[in-house]
């Protein structure tokens, strides 16, 4: 007797990934044992229901889209989103989606992707922040940068950056070594950060050179800002010997007065905080 094969059901729930069977108006028709391991919805409960109805809010429009263009015979079989579990958190999945024309049925394949994500931020963030202060790295600063002074030269507004290197660091890491160095820097950054907007960006780009980026701000109020922040940083910073007098040279640049190109505005800024260590 040739062996009969399990019913497909059966085979489904087998599977890691959950599979999920809709009609053309969303109407959830199957969903094996994997739907309720990731979202925590029993099969009984959820068939007849919409699935959008378990996607997260902010998610349903651009993945209602998704399955109108599939349906049509286009858009993306690949495609992420995110769901809420029944317990309330979010679950992220990776779906692949297919169209059955004939039986107007839509068929989805769904991964959850929740340690890939958080890997991929990880990533993101190491590639845009320094590690030692956290602050944003050069190639952020670049990013933002180009985004602030697209939007000022749509609008007419303007842009501004401080451009500050401490003074006198190299004795700190002569007097305290590299641990008082990094202690200093990070001193540093979190009082900068302090000083600022919450709109404006502070970023190191290197050794004890800082750069923020102050979005919407003209040339008094860029200068107006390094007075603040300089006279922030003058407040001692403690350390294991002793209390550290610290202080900074700061340059400002203005768009689009000083430059209408990010390496225009960094070069003016550089060379304006050079010109206020001369003595006057």
């Amino acid at each position: 007797m040739a062996p009969r094969l399990p019913p497909l059901p059966q085979v489904l729930d087998l599977l890691p990934d959950a599979v999920c069977i809709v009609d053309e108006g969303g109407h959830l028709l199957f969903v094996n044992a994997a739907f309720e391991r990731l979202l925590g919805h029993a099969a009984d409960a959820v068939r007849g229901r919409i699935l959008f109805d378990f996607i997260h809010p902010d998610d349903r429009a651009t993945s209602q889209r998704q399955a109108e263009a599939l349906m049509q015979g286009g858009g993306e079989r690949h495609f992420r989103n995110r769901y809420l579990h029944r317990q309330g958190h979010v679950v992220e999945l990776l779906w692949s989606a297919h169209w059955l024309p004939e039986q107007r049925l839509r068929i989805g394949v769904a991964r959850e992707i929740g340690e890939l994500r958080r890997a991929e931020r990880e990533l993101e963030h190491h590639a845009n922040h320094d590690p030692l202060t956290g602050l944003a790295n050069r190639r952020r600063l670049q990013h933002a940068l180009r985004n602030a002074l697209a939007e000022a030269a749509e609008s007419g507004g303007q842009v501004s950056l401080l451009y500050l290197d401490l003074t006198g660091f190299k004795q700190v890491n002569d007097r305290g070594g590299h641990e008082a160095g990094d202690r200093v820097l990070c001193e540093v950054a979190k009082r900068l950060q302090q000083g600022v907007r919450q709109i404006d960006l502070v970023a190191r780009i290197g050794g004890d050179e800082f750069v923020v980026l102050l979005a919407g701000c003209d040339a008094g109020h860029a200068r107006g800002m390094a007075q603040q922040l300089r006279q922030q940083l003058r407040v001692p910073c403690t350390l294991r010997d002793g209390p550290l007098q610290m202080d900074a040279s700061i340059g400002t640049a203005t768009f689009p007065a000083d430059g209408r190109t990010p390496e225009a505005l960094l070069a003016h800024a550089d060379q304006a905080m050079y010109a206020s260590r001369r003595p006057r």
